[in-house]
């Protein structure tokens, strides 16, 4: 099994454990050494603090001191839907430069496949370049 379908399974099985009803999502991010790292967002009460799905992750990839290499979430509706591959937000993207444009993410898609893209690639104009520091 390739990593990319192993961090699908490792969210999707987290999400269904997490949310066995209804709505439900999760992320996982795999680190240079192979560990793959999962995460749900907060259940919070104020809208204005929450955070996404990947935050957990890559977090816990900070305190590791580890090397994020993929990224991916997911989410469906309810149990009785399937789960949908969300590109990261803007703000994740921003995460992930962190660890470089190499970083790979994975991205929304009419089918709904395992499709990675590399943070260079989502963000081709990325700021950075102004500071002689493109991605």
């Amino acid at each position: 099994m390739d990593i990319e379908q192993k961090l699908y399974n490792a969210a999707v099985e987290l999400a269904q454990k997490r949310y066995p009803l209804g709505w439900g999502g999760a992320a996982a991010v795999r680190v240079e050494s192979g560990k793959i790292l999962t995460s749900v967002a907060p259940d919070i009460k104020n809208e204005s603090l929450g955070l996404c799905m990947e935050v957990g992750a890559y977090l816990e990839a900070h305190k590791l001191d580890e090397v994020v290499t993929h990224s991916l979430c997911v989410s469906r509706e309810s149990e009785a839907t399937e789960f949908i591959i969300l590109t990261p937000c803007g703000v994740c993207q921003e995460r992930l430069v962190y660890w470089g444009g190499n970083v790979l993410a994975a991205i929304t898609n009419p089918e709904n496949k395992l499709i990675f893209k590399s943070i260079r690639e989502l963000q081709p104009y990325h700021w950075s370049a102004v500071n002689g520091e493109p991605l």
